[in-house]
């Protein structure tokens, strides 16, 4: 379907109660399916096994009257039908969104022990976006959908899935192959999402346990062939959300291997980068020659800074030093959200944040960030107005 966009949040949330999508695990292990609690206090709560996360819904409207102590999901804003969803766009003035899961995504699924009833989870959750959720407005709900992390094939074999089912994107909390680095194997993963022409994103940055400022894979002891010193870590001492996974990317040769690969990552804020590019390559001239000649680290065939900006596009909410210097990052690289229902959205008053956080930038590059770069990202079929265009429209 064609639509006519103006506004579209790049990173909002999808806080479901379990029941509503459960039923379409398969029965044999809807046993050790997530299931909502209701605790004693009369809040609510997801559990899988032994693992809970608790249901934050007092988190939105007014600031003097939220409180982190938790909610029902039943009448709450963000955590209803599709089409409360829809009203609540109206309401904040969005023709659309990109959904997110919990915050933890699949790590959060994969308390269940069984390898298959974990699969068989994620595929739930993805066939009850397409046939279910997003299904009542595919141009208005555009979920990302969950990938296993079990291996690179299974990967592989779900963003299929989710390609043929018309989900507008993947979303990926680890590598492909499963792990906190980058792995040969995960080059099946990268040439398949872009034979599917699938886009491809993350929310903040990949789940680790390893800080990413020490993550790059190293096959000898550090302290043997460069005193204990750590080049990566230099690369990325200046790194905030999502940096470090693009720099072990970037770093392991991914974009060379594949140069139209992109990458999004969701709510990181935008004001750190002009400096964390200045830094990136100042401390990459800085080691790289003794990277190089002690760890074997290879040179970059261009500055590292100038692979972020191809390859890398990044979310926002209401962040004005940031807009500030959008032409250091990239308008195209700047994607504005709301992130409903979470702590950080304005809703219902996403329009006067929009007209506080861009005032007097140029109209074209409002709607780029507003709007059009998850146009182009995700693909969607628009007609897009201006908004000048539109209030005339509206008026006549």
């Amino acid at each position: 379907m064609v639509r006519d966009y103006r506004v579209i949040s790049g990173d909002s949330h999808l806080q479901l109660a379990a029941e509503r999508w459960t039923p379409h695990i398969p029965a044999k292990y809807r046993d050790q399916a997530p299931r909502t609690v209701r605790l004693p206090d009369g809040t609510d709560t997801t559990v899988i096994n032994d693992k809970s996360f608790r249901f934050h819904g007092g988190l939105i409207g007014p600031y003097e009257s939220r409180s982190p102590i938790g909610g029902q999901f039943e009448g709450s804003p963000g955590a209803g039908s599709p089409e409360q969803r829809l009203e609540e766009q109206d309401v904040d003035g969005i023709d659309g969104e990109i959904l997110y899961t919990y915050v933890q995504g699949p790590a959060f699924y994969a308390g269940i022990d069984d390898l298959a009833a974990y699969k068989a989870t994620i595929r739930a959750w993805n066939e009850f976006l397409a046939e279910e959720y997003c299904a009542v407005a595919p141009e208005r709900l555009m979920g990302m959908g969950l990938l296993p992390d079990t291996s690179v094939e299974d990967a592989i074999a779900e963003m299929e899935y989710c390609a043929r089912a018309g989900l507008k994107g993947v979303y990926l909390s680890k590598y492909p192959s499963g792990g906190e680095y980058p792995s040969p194997e995960d080059d099946l993963f990268w040439a398949a999402a872009l034979d599917l022409d699938m886009p491809l994103t993350g929310h903040v940055q990949f789940a680790s346990k390893t800080p990413v400022r020490t993550s790059y894979r190293y096959d000898y002891d550090l302290n043997e062939v460069a005193g204990g010193v750590d080049p990566f870590s230099k690369f990325t001492q200046y790194a905030v959300r999502g940096a470090g996974n693009a720099l072990q990317m970037i770093f392991t040769g991914v974009f060379d291997r594949f140069p139209k690969l992109r990458f999004y990552f969701a709510e990181t804020q935008v004001g750190w980068i002009p400096h964390f590019l200045d830094t990136l390559d100042d401390q990459y001239a800085r080691a790289i020659p003794w990277a190089e000649r002690l760890t074997g680290m290879k040179r970059l065939s261009r500055k590292p800074s100038e692979y972020v900006s191809e390859h890398f596009s990044w979310g926002f909410m209401h962040n004005i030093s940031g807009v500030r210097v959008r032409d250091q990052i990239g308008v195209g690289n700047m994607f504005w959200a709301t992130d409903f229902p979470h702590a950080e959205t304005d809703w219902p008053e996403s329009q006067h944040v929009i007209e506080e956080i861009f005032t007097g930038v140029p109209e074209d590059e409002l709607q780029r960030m507003i709007g059009g770069n998850v146009i182009d990202y995700f693909h969607l079929t628009t007609e897009v107005q201006s908004a000048a265009a539109k209030t005339a429209a509206d008026a006549s």
